[in-house]
């Protein structure tokens, strides 16, 4: 069996195929900067898949952009051989909460949260949409809030008055779902199953999860992706009275406010650049201004883990994934250096190596460094619920 699994965002293009088999990637591809003059289209997997396939072209819209990526695939392994396709959804509310076979009343439901992801969910409709034209085969949405939707009431629920959550479902959804659930089993491998586990996808936009017994029990994303950590543009949690102060004295909108919050704020903001590697070169500079970015972010993160170490009532591990949490050794270090209480000990070499388990063998938390594949857990999740559905 293989599953083509596409991530369609607001103006990029994501996909790749898996073999169910060997679960390897056959084909994968990225259309980033659909809709501008210039788009990077880039090709990789099959070892007839030269490097003169990254071009520079313009790609108008995303079914110009999906049509490319079959016409790729049609060339490399042949549409007839592609069983389903599994669709990363974003937002999929109280009512989508599990992988799910896509038909008309699943697109209802969909749209109907667009409210709550607007640049994301009608994105992933588009992609949706253009597929189910142009595949005739069973096409399954896969939502990142599902994982999430174990967090009981007293983690979900906001202090405002009831009513807001019964009229507008205003709550703690949470998101990275699919990368959480991922690393946790891959994670259980290691420690074994039935464990207390916080994972934390560190990324441009970055997201912690306590998860017991392989439920998530809460995350620091809320009802959208702003609440929680530093990210690169967004700023994570702030008193929510300087949003009416700035607006007032600066006269925004809500749309500016938005807008700040989202994507001027986070690293960009403090120190102009949203990139750690970028702010740890500038730090090993001298720069203070970088440092203190990054040890903010680091502090916040740190935070959270103790945290959710309290509320797991002791964590087995802790796991570091995504862009930073895999690479960023850096980054790490300056986490783990508040963490002394939990009684860790870290192998600093080990750490600097990227590898897989970077704690001492005494230590009572095991750190664990696991590469994320949302793809695959896409694709297992399609999988699994094609079986059951024949």
């Amino acid at each position: 069996m293989k599953i083509l699994v596409l991530n369609s965002g607001s103006s990029s293009l994501k996909f790749k195929v898996m073999d169910m088999k060997s679960f390897k990637p056959i084909i994968s591809g990225h259309v980033d900067g659909i809709g501008l003059e210039r788009c990077l289209v880039k090709y990789s997997g099959n070892a007839s898949i030269q490097s003169d396939n990254v071009q520079n072209i313009k790609v108008k819209d995303h079914s110009v952009a999906i049509k490319m990526g079959l016409e790729k695939i049609d060339e490399v392994l042949g549409l007839k051989n592609i069983s389903a396709v599994g669709h990363r959804v974003v937002h999929g509310g109280e009512d989508l909460i599990s992988a799910t076979l896509i038909d008309s009343s699943v697109i209802r439901k969909i749209d109907k949260y667009s409210c709550l992801a607007p640049i994301h969910n009608p994105y992933n409709l588009k992609g949706i949409a253009i597929c189910r034209k142009m595949l005739k085969v069973p096409q399954i949405a896969v939502f990142d809030t599902a994982f999430h939707h174990t967090i009981p009431k007293k983690a979900f629920l906001y202090a405002i008055p009831m009513e807001f959550y019964r009229k507008y479902k205003i709550r703690k959804y949470g998101f990275h779902g699919t990368s959480h659930k991922y690393v946790s089993l891959e994670a259980e491998k290691i420690i074994g199953k039935g464990k207390k586990i916080i994972s934390c996808h560190l990324g441009n936009g970055s997201s912690l999860c306590a998860i017991k017994n392989g439920k998530s029990i809460d995350t620091t994303m809320g009802f959208t992706p702003l609440q929680g950590l530093i990210m690169g543009t967004r700023s994570g949690d702030i008193d929510p009275e300087i949003i009416p102060f700035l607006m007032e004295k600066e006269k925004l909108s809500v749309k500016d406010i938005i807008r700040m919050l989202n994507k001027q704020s986070g690293l960009l903001g403090l120190a102009g650049n949203p990139d750690v590697r970028e702010l740890y070169k500038q730090e090993r500079s001298g720069n203070k201004t970088a440092k203190l970015a990054l040890d903010m972010s680091a502090y916040r993160v740190a935070g959270y883990i103790g945290s959710y170490n309290t509320i797991l009532g002791g964590a087995d591990a802790i796991v570091m994934t995504a862009g930073i949490g895999e690479g960023g050794y850096f980054f790490r270090k300056k986490v783990f250096g508040y963490l002394s209480s939990l009684d860790i000990s870290i192998d600093y070499a080990k750490n600097r190596r990227n590898e897989i388990l970077v704690s001492k063998k005494g230590s009572k938390v095991k750190l664990l460094v696991i590469p994320t594949n949302e793809e695959l857990m896409i694709a297992k999740e399609s999988k699994d619920l094609l079986k059951k559905s024949h």
